[in-house]
């Protein structure tokens, strides 16, 4: 498939300093242990395919646009939303301890040095070829910036980066966005509020609440050794050859998931979630044909706002999750059903209550662990990101709501799930990747390919 034209790259900052209300201590956010944690891996990157506009839409918006063309007014919307979320235009920093040169700290300097905004084409692509291949075409890895960058590089390049790819029928919005600054919630609340603001609002509808939480007795700046050498940072390993598929699930078989994995355990505490990840899971541990004695781990990832006492409100900015394993022999997953599997990872979800969630943060903070690739792919392990409720179809920059979304190539490698809501109400995409050998089993896998809707 044909490589994309890049047709410019430039740096866009927020168009004013007043950040619209939004107040914070200084020009300086400190940085707590679930931001830190993620230094060492590469970006969020996420985006969102849309048609074109129809011959109306594309009236209506030359005259909204006041002449500016779609790639001009998305620039002009980007520099106005930065507003609302200076830290997306500025860089991390970095602070020696003075009793030991090899501890460091990092924080979040706002000091508008500006996002990277890149615009291309992909002449020869069309809308319909990116939804309905079998596997996921390589060449949307080419629809993301920074490409290959990891967090802790972000103290020179870019916090936020944004490429519009023009193709033949529709328009890519692909986002990168340092996960050290933020998760997935943070990273769609911005999206969404992007889109906002260029269908014309003046005001975003939730403003991000930028001050960092630090429990009782824990005092920024934490101070850490690191090794900022990219050289010693890079880890050499054999990767294997992988693809990436969408396995689409529909409300309908959601439901059904669930309702079996309840049944099978005589409860009604399994989750819609919980169901069908066990459900994928008990899948590639057949199609890997692992033994039975070897140990398999789901990595997933649990949201922490909710879990603090007072809750964190839904618009705070930054990380507020923990990744958290679940182990179990592969005998032991595969012989006792879909139920045994969905309440394991029920189990591990419900004993993260606050007590829980303030000891492992404390710990890190004692003796500091930074997650790395290496720790992240490992054989027998998936490692679950993202999450179908995060409101992904309500970005409507103007001409339509999306009609797909996919995610780029940052943290890739054999055994990355990444979970997406559906175009359609209550349904789910799960976009996976794994071997190509692994992916043609689960084709054929009759007991996974049952509720997949193909």
């Amino acid at each position: 498939m044909e490589e994309i034209q890049i047709v410019s790259t430039c740096v866009v900052r927020a168009s004013s300093n007043s950040n619209n209300g939004i107040t914070h201590t200084s020009q300086n956010i400190e940085m707590t242990p679930w931001d830190l944690q993620f230094l060492l891996v590469e970006t969020i990157q996420k985006g969102l395919l849309f048609k074109k506009p129809t011959p109306q839409q594309q009236n209506n918006l030359i005259k909204s646009l006041n002449s500016l063309s779609l790639v001009d007014h998305l620039k002009a919307s980007l520099s106005r939303t930065l507003d609302f979320f200076p830290p997306l235009a500025g860089r991390f920093s970095t602070t020696k301890n003075p009793n030991d040169n090899t501890i460091t700290s990092f924080s979040i300097t706002c000091n508008n040095s500006g996002a990277e905004f890149t615009h291309a084409i992909a002449p020869e692509l069309t809308v319909k070829e990116i939804l309905e291949s079998c596997y996921v075409p390589t060449i949307v890895h080419s629809f993301f910036p920074l490409n290959k960058v990891r967090n802790v590089q972000c103290v020179t390049k870019p916090l936020l980066g944004v490429q519009v790819t023009e193709l033949v029928d529709g328009y890519f919005i692909g986002c990168t966005m340092s996960h050290s600054l933020g998760d997935g919630t943070c990273f769609w609340h911005f999206f969404n509020s992007w889109s906002e603001i260029t269908r014309g609002f003046e005001l975003i509808s939730r403003f991000p609440t930028l001050e960092r939480w630090f429990p009782q007795n824990v005092n920024p700046p934490i101070y850490f050794p690191l090794e900022l050498d990219d050289e010693k940072l890079d880890v050499c390993m054999e990767m294997p050859i992988v693809k990436e598929r969408v396995f689409h699930l529909s409300k309908e078989n959601v439901s059904k998931l669930k309702a079996k994995a309840n049944y099978e355990m005589d409860t009604k505490s399994i989750s819609s979630l919980q169901a069908f990840l066990a459900h994928l899971w008990r899948c590639v541990t057949r199609c890997n044909r692992v033994n039975a004695n070897e140990e398999v781990i789901l990595n997933i990832v649990i949201g922490t706002r909710t879990r603090l006492d007072p809750p964190l409100p839904e618009e705070y900015w930054g990380n507020a999750a923990i990744i958290k394993p679940i182990k179990v022999k592969a005998g032991e997953l595969l012989e006792n059903g879909l139920g045994y599997a969905a309440l394991l990872i029920n189990k591990v979800v419900a004993s993260q209550n606050y007590e829980e969630v303030m000891d492992s943060y404390r710990r890190w903070v004692e003796n500091p662990v930074i997650v790395s690739k290496k720790s992240l792919f490992v054989a027998n392990r998936l490692s679950i990101s993202s999450s179908p409720k995060f409101n992904v179809y309500s970005c409507d920059f103007g001409w339509g709501k999306p009609v797909g979304v996919r995610s780029g190539m940052a943290n890739k490698d054999n055994g990355k799930v990444t979970l997406f809501r559906g175009v359609e109400e209550g349904s789910v995409d799960i976009e996976v990747c794994l071997m190509t050998s692994t992916l043609l089993a689960m084709e054929n896998d009759e007991e996974f390919m049952e509720f997949i809707t193909v």
